[in-house]
């Protein structure tokens, strides 16, 4: 299923002190996405064949533009691919400010290695030209050639778009503002809340409140802008109370989590593989049997992994298992099998 398998391990804290602006959003303060349709020129070969019509149709339309009329049909080059353009406008950002996009194929095309794409408008939502993007597609940083055959079709290029008009946010003449945490907690909103009004108490008026899980609002003082009251919330520290997490990518075996998750005890048989959790108070010994930090015991020869409650960890068990030889998709089933059973009390987010 997988050639590889990476195991990050990340010591999350339950409790620890973070910045307001490392874990919350101004309300409004946003990217936007932008979109648009496009052709790369100057292939070699590669481009899209003649059974995507609406790219010699696209040529002939971009030539009729230059006052040379050409029929669809006599187009016979394969140096053109038809492509989708896209890219994210950052809020602030303004007119001449450049933006990177990604150019992705949407037809035959072999490669886009080499090409250049020519001026695209980028829209928005609402149909509104925001950007121009023009320039040399890179399709660099491939670390071999079968990944290179897997993602020739995209590329980027690095500050490719013109922005050509502004989203207006109108910041400095507003009284209050919302924040929003990036992952709902009461306990980490009312823990903003009390810092805030701890930081300016000497305010008339009390600064934050939390309306609800996700939303704090706040009240700007009189004597200070908006600006700069922003500026002072985003330093402000709480004590933030982290949600236990385990993080998995089933196409390339990534598996991240934190040493603090613990497994309530259980036995998970799973094709040869047996795992004890947490059942024994002493680990078996033999000459077979390999300990890891007093912790866990390995069995080779029996496919067997026993933990005792110290060890009762989802990083000691992901240790263990590839060292038993276990491939990433048997490890992957089994931490959500166990979820499943309820022996974890973390969230599993797949990639």
């Amino acid at each position: 299923m997988h050639k590889h398998l990476i195991i990050l391990i990340s010591i999350i804290s339950i409790l620890y002190s973070a910045r307001i602006n490392e874990i919350a959003e101004i309300v409004g303060v946003r990217d936007n996405q932008l979109i648009g349709y496009g052709l790369v020129v100057g292939l070699r070969g590669t481009g899209d064949s003649s059974s995507a019509f609406y790219t010699y149709q696209s040529i002939s339309n971009m030539l009729q533009l230059m006052n040379i009329k050409v029929e669809p049909a006599s187009i016979k080059s394969k140096n053109v691919a038809s492509v989708m353009v896209t890219a994210k406008l950052p809020s602030f950002t303004r007119q001449g400010d450049k933006i990177s996009v990604t150019v992705s194929s949407i037809g035959d095309a072999k490669s886009l290695e080499g090409g250049t794409l020519i001026m695209t408008p980028l829209k928005g939502v609402d149909g509104v030209i925001y950007a121009l993007a023009q320039g040399g597609v890179s399709v660099g940083g491939l670390p071999n050639q079968m990944e290179v055959e897997n993602h020739i079709t995209a590329g980027t290029i690095p500050n490719g778009a013109v922005v050509e008009r502004e989203l207006p946010y109108d910041l400095y003449s507003q009284e209050n503002i919302k924040l929003s945490l990036k992952e709902p907690s009461f306990a980490n909103a009312i823990s903003i809340e009390k810092n805030v009004n701890n930081y300016f108490k000497n305010s008339k008026t009390q600064v934050a409140v939390a309306v609800d899980p996700k939303t704090i609002t706040l009240q700007k003082p009189a004597d200070v802008t908006m600006i700069q009251f922003l500026a002072q919330i985003e330093a402000v520290e709480i004590d933030f109370k982290a949600k236990k997490k385990i993080v998995i990518n089933e196409r390339t075996g990534t598996i991240v989590s934190g040493v603090d998750i613990d497994v309530s005890p259980i036995v998970i048989t799973h094709g040869k593989i047996t795992i004890k959790v947490g059942s024994a108070d002493k680990l078996p010994t033999g000459n077979n049997v390999q300990q890891l930090d007093d912790e866990v015991a390995i069995d080779e020869n029996n496919n067997k992994v026993t933990t005792n409650k110290k060890g009762s960890n989802i990083a000691n068990i992901t240790r263990s298992l590839k060292k038993l030889g276990a491939n990433p998709g048997d490890i992957i089933s089994i931490i959500q099998a166990m979820k499943q059973a309820g022996a974890i009390q973390a969230d599993i987010e797949l990639l």
